[in-house]
């Protein structure tokens, strides 16, 4: 019964996918897990994972509007999909979920944790930082941030040949298993070009630094240490996560972004670990 439940509800999100901002997929039974992909990924990105989670817990497993050929939404993107998100919990009677979110979707679940800090019961982030535009951007601020600029102009108009071409580039440096670097590619290219670019902005908009001193569940945080080494990220995620009051850190050796590619026993062990089960 509980089979045939969970692929209902994924199947009515699916349908009713042109006026959501995400579908899910729910396996297994138990306590609830959220499993949140990154930006451009698919809830597929959890495959090697899902099958002994979906064994202990109930699994629910998202894809955000415009990736993996969910249909697109609406801007402001991030806020509607973190919105939706807190609706679901609501309609869903949740409660005491543990969110385990890669990259951006460890920020999503940063971000829902500073609005509702009684709704989960702990965060497990993979290579996420809650304010991902300060780290990339010289004299970040947040309000400098805007839906129109040259670059993302540039974007819009770029030919699918030349997008592909960044897409390859970019795939390449977020892991180190060649295997998986077709499949990042094509993630990249299946998204919607304006979730891409504005939805990009949104997350680069979001500075949750300060916010983290609302946040009184335990964190866990998961760091790659390729391309720039673990000192240098050490000292990045110490910087941006000072605010946060319980956490853990660590670092997955010889791994770039996508840790659950690269080191995937490593990462299977943590999650069991910090789960509690065998």
């Amino acid at each position: 019964m509980k089979t045939i439940l969970s692929f209902l509800i994924f199947i009515t999100s699916l349908n009713a996918s042109a006026q959501k901002e995400f579908v899910v997929e729910v396996r297994g039974s138990g306590e609830p897990v959220f499993l949140f992909p990154g930006f451009t990924s698919t809830g597929e990105v959890w495959e090697d994972v899902m099958g002994e989670l979906a064994e202990n817990f109930e699994v629910h497993i998202f894809t955000f509007a415009g990736f993996g050929g969910v249909a697109p939404i609406e801007t402001p993107w991030l806020p509607k999909i973190k919105a939706a998100v807190q609706d679901y919990v609501r309609e869903q009677h949740l409660k005491e979920m543990v969110i385990i979110g890669h990259s951006m979707g460890g920020t999503l679940g940063l971000w829902l944790a500073t609005e509702n800090p009684g709704l989960y019961k702990k965060i497990i982030i993979v290579d996420a930082l809650p304010a991902m535009g300060a780290l990339i951007i010289p004299d970040y601020k947040s309000e400098n941030i805007v839906y129109e600029n040259p670059y993302n102009t540039q974007l819009l108009q770029m030919s699918d040949a030349d997008f592909a071409t960044m897409a390859a580039q970019m795939a390449s440096g977020m892991t180190m298993n060649k295997d998986k670097q077709d499949m990042l590619q094509k993630w990249i290219m299946e998204t919607d070009r304006e979730t891409y670019v504005y939805g990009y902005t949104d997350l680069l908009k979001l500075d949750l630094r300060e916010d983290l001193t609302k946040i009184n569940i335990p964190v866990t945080i998961l760091g790659a240490t390729h391309p720039y080494g673990k000192e240098t990220a050490e000292k990045n995620f110490l910087e941006q996560y000072k605010n946060l009051a319980d956490y853990t850190l660590d670092f997955a050796k010889n791994s770039g972004h996508f840790i659950m590619f690269d080191q995937p026993e490593w990462f299977l062990a943590k999650l069991k670990a910090e789960l509690n089960f065998q």
